[in-house]
């Protein structure tokens, strides 16, 4: 049986403040369990999809700031000037060779941005649904 993706999990100096930043990007949620408080925050951020529609991803503390460039990347559909809005910074726009401008979340994590496609996708308050 091959392998699935269980969930998705990034290292954060500030994975409090990087959790609420995905939050507001993609339109997730923390995840807590019904009825209890929430977790110490020196603990790891569980967000997630509130339809489930898309991964838990984890946002795990860690001392040491990020250097060098990311090897696995989230790829969105989305609007760029709203993630700028939002705090992202311009890494690349895109061009002839490419249909992906690539941002940076508040951290220096890149992720691409593909502009939403009529099949099904669109825009909803500045979140992109299916």
């Amino acid at each position: 049986m091959p392998a699935r993706i269980k969930d998705l999990v990034v290292d954060a100096a500030d994975h409090q403040a990087l959790a609420d930043w995905w939050c507001a990007a993609l339109g997730y949620e923390r995840r807590r369990p019904l009825g209890q408080p929430p977790p110490p925050a020196e603990w790891a951020v569980a967000i997630h999809h509130p339809q489930d529609a898309g991964p838990v991803v984890w946002f795990n503390p860690v001392p040491d700031p990020k250097t060098g460039r990311n090897r696995v990347r989230f790829d969105v559909w989305g609007d760029t000037g709203e993630l700028l809005a939002l705090g992202a910074t311009m890494v690349r726009r895109h061009d002839e060779d490419t249909e992906w401008d690539v941002l940076a979340d508040p951290e220096g994590n890149e992720f691409g941005v593909f502009a939403p496609r009529a099949s099904g996708l669109h825009l909803s308050g500045g979140r992109t649904t299916l």
